[in-house]
């Protein structure tokens, strides 16, 4: 029996959430990304009920590219997001295994340590040039970085997704940060193209 047996995986927390809050609602934006250096923050809000106006429960996911195999740089993204709705769910529906995730702790047990430039000898070539970052980050994206977070008079602008309960259409735009509804700016509506990816709304 390994330590990760003692952890639930994230995709049976999700089913559990499911089950548990049955018009419950998962909502997840980007709070912060950093194409250069490789790293993304991700929030996540949990919803017991569609309706609900204010999340039952909120939690952060951090990712950094530099600490995935190379097989699943292009995923860091995506594997982010995953990670907060797993943690999220953790706070509003605790399980045994805690509050960290079988994906959570398979980070922990195969991330390797980076290099202390300060007190470990090495050569020019193991210091990561800004050239050489951005190359392994368009190489973990598949080549496509995404466009940046549009910024209102508010500040950065958060990724918002979803699915409507109206028509089951889904749905996305970068929205506001302001938390009073009367001064909020007008959110950026996206829709999904003939390439399969969202763009903004002409």
């Amino acid at each position: 029996m390994g330590f990760l047996d003692n952890y639930e995986d994230v995709n049976s927390r999700i089913k559990r959430f499911r089950t548990e809050f049955e018009t419950g609602r998962l909502i997840a934006f980007i709070e912060d990304i950093d194409l250069v250096k490789g790293t993304i923050l991700v929030r996540a809000e949990a919803y017991r009920k569609y309706d609900d106006e204010l999340p039952s429960a909120v939690d952060y996911a951090f990712g950094n590219v530099a600490t995935y195999p190379q097989n699943m740089k292009k995923w860091f993204i995506e594997d982010t997001f995953t990670s907060a709705y797993g943690r999220v769910i953790g706070l509003l529906s605790p399980s045994e295994g805690g509050r960290p995730t079988v994906q959570d702790m398979q980070k922990v047990e195969t991330v390797a340590a980076e290099p202390d430039y300060w007190t470990t000898k090495f050569v020019a070539d193991d210091i990561p040039t800004l050239g050489k970052a951005i190359e392994t980050i368009e190489q973990g994206l598949g080549g496509v970085l995404p466009e940046a977070a549009p910024r209102c008079v508010h500040g950065t602008m958060v990724w918002a997704q979803g699915t409507s309960a109206k028509n089951g259409k889904e749905w996305a735009a970068y929205k506001c940060t302001e938390r009073s509804r009367d001064k909020q700016c007008d959110p950026i509506w996206h829709v999904i193209g003939s390439d399969g990816k969202w763009k903004p709304q002409q």
